[in-house]
C-alpha cells in the first residue's frame, strides 16, 4: 500500500496550507483530440485575466501570496510557483501548449482557478509519497537534464523512497514520475496558502476530478489534507 503524507515539518511551517489531493485510477490518458484541449486551455487562458486585473503582475494576490509563501524556505533564485509561471505567459499574451490530455486539463483547471495544480503517474512512485523538508540529497532529474539537481537542504518538496518528486513545493517535477499517455493511475493535486480562497479550491478539486472523468473516464477519490489530516493511501 502506498500513502501519501504530510510531514510535521511542512506543517510547521504552513499550519494554515491545505493540499487538495484527487487519486484517478484506470484513466485513458491516451485519447488524440489536441483540438479539443487547446480549445480548454484558451477557455481557461481568458477567464485567467480576471485575476490579473493590477497591471504590475507581482502584485496581484495570487502570484504576490505565494511569493510570500517561497520566502519561508530556501530556493534556487528566481524560482517561481507553477501558477505564477503559467499565468505570465497568459499575461504576456502567448498561449499555454498542449501536453498530453491529463496535463492539458489540469493546466487549464490551474489558469480557470489561479491555483497551483500538478500531476504524477502513481505507478513511477517507489513506497510512500512525502511533502516536506529536504535533507538535501534526494536525487532530482527534471524533463530536458541527464543531471542529477538535488534540492537544498530545507527546501519544500514532494518525495518518494527514490528521490525527489517535485522540487521548490511545485516549482518542476521529476521526470521519473511525470504524467505521460501511458499513465494509467493518477496523483493530481491542488495547493492552497490563502484562507480566503477555501471554496474556491474546494470547487477546483470537484471540477478537476469530474473533467478528468467526464474526458478519460476511470474512477477518483478527493482527498483534503491539512494539519488536522496528513496522512492517506493512495494506491
Amino acid at each position: 500500500m502506498k500513502k501519501f503524507i504530510i510531514e510535521k515539518d511542512f506543517c510547521d511551517l504552513f499550519p494554515n496550507a491545505k493540499i487538495g489531493i484527487i487519486t484517478c485510477y484506470n484513466i485513458d490518458n491516451s485519447i488524440k483530440d489536441e483540438i479539443k484541449y487547446k480549445e480548454m486551455i484558451i477557455h481557461s487562458e481568458i477567464e485567467s485575466l480576471k485575476y490579473l486585473s493590477n497591471e504590475e503582475f507581482s502584485s496581484n494576490e495570487v502570484i504576490k501570496v505565494w511569493r510570500d509563501a517561497f520566502k519561508k524556505f530556501k530556493t534556487k533564485k528566481v524560482v517561481r510557483t507553477s501558477i505564477e509561471a503559467l499565468l505570465k505567459i497568459v499575461y504576456n499574451g502567448y498561449h499555454i501548449g498542449t501536453i498530453n490530455p491529463l496535463v492539458d486539463i489540469y493546466n487549464s483547471i490551474s489558469l480557470k482557478y489561479a491555483l497551483p495544480c500538478g500531476g504524477e503517474d502513481i505507478d513511477t512512485f517507489s513506497g510512500d509519497v512525502r511533502l516536506t523538508k529536504a535533507v538535501g540529497s534526494e536525487k532530482f532529474v527534471t524533463l530536458g537534464s541527464n543531471e542529477s539537481t538535488p534540492p537544498y537542504e530545507g527546501e519544500i518538496i514532494y518525495k518518494d523512497d527514490e528521490g525527489t518528486i517535485c522540487r521548490c513545493w511545485n516549482w518542476r517535477e521529476s521526470v521519473r514520475t511525470m504524467i505521460t499517455e501511458n499513465t494509467k493511475n493518477a496523483f493530481l493535486c491542488i495547493e492552497l496558502v490563502d484562507e480566503n480562497r477555501v471554496k474556491e479550491f474546494e470547487n477546483a478539486l470537484e471540477d478537476l476530478a469530474k473533467t478528468v472523468q467526464d474526458n478519460l473516464g476511470g474512477t477518483y477519490k478527493i482527498s483534503i489534507m491539512d494539519v488536522n489530516n496528513k496522512e492517506i493511501s493512495i494506491m
